[in-house]
């Protein structure tokens, strides 16, 4: 029956969150004739939305508008939109507490304002990125509350959300989306609905498989960067170019993928994910030995671009403190202007604390809050570079032309090998 009406367009669906995950999964189903109601607790954001404004970098403005102004979609802050779903996902941030603990509020949040509202033939989809058993353990318990039965009265599914932002060619449409059901009916409904809307869905057998694929995705990246960051560590000791190493590697057609040093992990996924595993692990009785490892890497990052910054203003005879630093690209990934978790705020706050005068410059990125007495600077030009003591290449936005920063006579870190190929004796590469 469920499917019937995501086949004929009659379902009507909504997602609980509208920020990078859920505003882009909204409009896609908003495109293919879904009437979609999106649920947000922000009502500035809610209001935005409905006069057909976008604030995430991959949705335009001219697909909220289109979807708003055809009646496809409305945005509002009242979970009683609910009552009249077929479909809802949720789509909210899963943080980590101070001791790296899961912090499951939001989705707990989210499941209490569907409880109330939950009714026969309901599909309840999370994509929020969590610990394998979340939908069973947490989600299940709650919903059946109700007296309903899942698989029979209403169906309960995990997909894992695989957002890239500022992609330009992988983007929510053509990413294969993984689903996988507390039953196999649960699965069948939650695949019938995403066939409606994206390019390749692949069912997996269970609610836990496709919990953990997601885990293993970013985890297979954190302990890769980890690795080449141990690595690029251990070629600065050795006065060997860890860039010019890589690319070598990377010629070799079968066996390797080159993996990239940093300054420090980034993003919502990669330095938050690992952790739900290796936190998942420690309840089973085991240690997630490399993801735990690969944490302590690549968070000692940021101190280690911080001592760079220490070497290389000594070489001119300077010490941090008292020096004029500027934090080149803010954002935690090039082209975009998403800053969460990202390393360009601990290496300002540790510069800060070393008692340097401390600015950041990002043409992507507006403000910045939580950072007093650290300022944006607003002209990419010689002249207002010369100002600078030191320079510290974060992210490197295409559009900013980094060459600039050769000319000011400044100390130039380059985290992301920015100038490969310069050469200055100014220039400290990571």
């Amino acid at each position: 029956m469920i499917c019937k009406k995501f086949e004929n367009r009659e379902a009507r669906l909504a997602v609980i969150g509208l920020g990078y995950v859920g505003l882009p999964l909204a409009m896609e189903y908003a495109k293919q004739g879904f009437d979609v109601v999106g649920i947000d607790l922000m009502p500035e954001k809610v209001a935005q939305l409905n006069r057909g404004e976008s604030y995430i970098i991959d949705v335009p403005s001219s697909d909220v508008k289109a979807a708003v102004d055809g009646g496809r979609f409305e945005a509002t802050t009242e979970a009683g939109a609910l009552a009249t779903c077929d479909s809802v996902n949720i789509c909210v941030p899963t943080p980590l507490g101070k001791t790296q603990d899961p912090d499951m509020t939001y989705i707990q949040a989210a499941v209490d304002a569907i409880v109330p509202h939950l009714h026969e033939g309901m599909l309840v989809i999370l994509e929020s990125t969590t610990y394998p058993g979340t939908c069973e353990e947490v989600i299940l318990p709650r919903l059946t509350e109700t007296g309903l039965v899942v698989g029979k009265d209403f169906h309960l599914a995990f997909s894992p959300e695989r957002v890239d932002p500022g992609n330009p060619v992988y983007q929510t449409k053509n990413i294969p989306k993984v689903v996988g059901g507390v039953t196999p009916d649960c699965t069948k409904a939650a695949a019938c609905l995403y066939e409606q809307v994206m390019d390749t869905v692949v069912p997996v057998s269970t609610a836990r498989v496709a919990e953990t694929v997601k885990l293993l995705e970013n985890t297979f990246r954190s302990v890769n960067i980890g690795l080449v960051n141990e690595i690029a560590l251990l070629c600065n000791s050795m006065d060997i170019d860890v860039w010019e190493v890589i690319e070598a590697a990377g010629t070799k057609p079968f066996g390797f993928m080159p993996f990239y040093p940093g300054p420090g992990l980034g993003g919502h996924c990669i330095p938050i994910d690992p952790f739900y595993f290796s936190w998942k692990a420690k309840q089973v009785g085991m240690e997630a030995r490399f993801i735990e490892l690969a944490g302590q890497v690549n968070g000692s990052m940021p101190r280690h671009v911080v001592g760079l910054v220490a070497d290389g203003l000594n070489d001119v005879s300077r010490s941090i403190k008292g020096s004029r630093i500027l934090v080149v690209g803010v954002a935690y990934k090039p082209d975009i202007d998403d800053v969460r978790e990202s390393p360009s705020l601990d290496i300002m706050e540790m510069l800060q604390k070393r008692g340097g005068e401390v600015s950041w410059y990002d043409p992507q990125v507006e403000a910045l809050s939580g950072l007093e007495g650290i300022g944006k600077l607003e002209d990419w030009s010689r002249e207002a570079l010369e100002g600078f003591d030191a320079a510290v290449i974060v992210t490197a936005h295409r559009d900013v032309d980094h060459a600039l920063l050769l000319d000011t006579g400044s100390v130039i870190i380059d985290t992301r090998n920015a100038l490969k190929g310069a050469r200055s004796d100014r220039l400290v590469r990571l």
